[in-house]
């Protein structure tokens, strides 16, 4: 697939997540938009300068924390936008329109389902005084949540685009799928516990500095 067809592609998904956040209705405020570009420069960092790469493109890295990390704290399209900027920017960076145009769907996917978890199923604005042991498996299962999903999402999607978008034979895409779901998840895990730290020593303080939206 030549290079313009990889930025169309690319261009195509930021219009489907602006799509989104508008017919979900995320308002964003200065205070959240300042946040989401702290928290995407946090996982552009994350990824540029803290990471480890695998064979077929896959790496090691913390860029996932930032995602689910702003998710937690506002919404499931502000922490999706957070991670797809922080981390599409990284590949546009190395000169791989293909590789941005499905990181942006990837973590725009986690940052939803970890928003709809914490705030649509588990509500974790009116969960403090559930307990701290149980408010802490909340935290934890709504960060993970997009992050599970993530392991399963990035090898498939990573297929298609070795297959459609990079034109890789069969069996070398199907080696790839193989080592890019387990990189995927030791990712996972470590960037669940990274962001549940974060979440518990800023959640408070910015709430007393009033700099998180109202949860409903």
């Amino acid at each position: 697939m030549d290079t313009a067809t990889m930025w169309l592609l690319l261009f195509a998904a930021v219009a489907a997540a602006l799509l989104i956040a508008a017919l979900t209705k995320t308002k964003f405020t200065v205070q959240k938009i300042s946040m989401v570009g702290v928290m995407a420069a946090l996982s552009f960092v994350a990824y540029e300068f803290f990471r480890i790469p695998f064979a077929g493109g896959s790496s090691f890295h913390l860029g996932n924390t930032f995602t689910a990390l702003t998710a937690l704290l506002l919404d499931g399209v502000s922490g999706g936008l957070a991670g797809a900027i922080g981390l599409a920017l990284a590949d546009v960076i190395a000169g791989d329109p293909g590789y941005a145009f499905t990181t942006f769907i990837l973590k725009f996917i986690i940052g939803i389902v970890c928003g709809f978890t914490a705030h649509r199923v588990f509500k974790l604005g009116h969960r403090k005084g559930d307990g701290k042991a149980r408010y802490l498996v909340m935290v934890t299962a709504s960060a993970f949540s997009g992050l599970l999903v993530n392991v399963f999402t990035d090898p498939l999607i990573g297929y298609f685009r070795d297959r459609y978008i990079f034109g890789q034979p069969v069996e070398v895409a199907t080696v790839l799928i193989k080592v890019a779901g387990g990189v995927t998840l030791v990712n996972s895990l470590v960037s669940t516990v990274c962001a549940v730290v974060l979440y518990l020593a800023l959640e408070p303080a910015l709430t007393r500095a009033h700099l998180l939206p109202k949860q409903a």
